[in-house]
């Protein structure tokens, strides 16, 4: 699978677990959706900052350098949030708020790289690169996924 499907793949299974925890009653079910969600984008951002990202930044454009610099800091953002998840109460009004400042987070994130990152690096990188690419991120992912199990 090329290196954009995948990621494409794992954006949109997070969205569906937003989707999921929104329409969800109930702390316990809700603090699992939450560690999934939280596990699912840990794995995702190892992988792009780790594998994905410095290929594109070898592509050398300003451009490049702009959005991966760009996408390191909201993944920082990203961070911080997942971080304080932890600590409040899913049935707490603070739990659904916090949710709700994370999926726009993210949703911001997949636009500008769906719509702008990933166009530039199936251009530039080529198919059999983005397949290479790819091929490293499932099975890295595939680790990470055997840790946290």
């Amino acid at each position: 699978m090329k290196a954009t499907d995948l990621l494409k793949k794992q954006h949109k299974n997070v969205k569906a677990l937003f989707k999921k925890v929104k329409n969800t009653e109930g702390g316990r079910q809700r603090r699992q959706l939450m560690d999934q969600i939280a596990n699912e984008l840990k794995i995702h951002t190892k992988i792009e900052e780790e594998i994905f990202y410095p290929a594109v930044r070898e592509l050398g454009t300003s451009k490049a350098e702009e959005m991966i610099d760009e996408a390191f800091e909201e993944h920082h953002v990203v961070d911080l949030v997942l971080a304080e998840l932890p600590r409040v109460d899913p049935e707490d009004e603070r739990f659904d708020a916090k949710m709700t400042v994370l999926s726009e987070l993210i949703e911001h994130h997949v636009e500008e790289e769906e719509g702008e990152l990933f166009p530039m690096a199936e251009k530039k990188l080529g198919k059999d690169r983005l397949q290479m690419l790819g091929e490293q991120m499932q099975s890295m992912a595939e680790g990470e996924q055997r840790r946290a199990a």
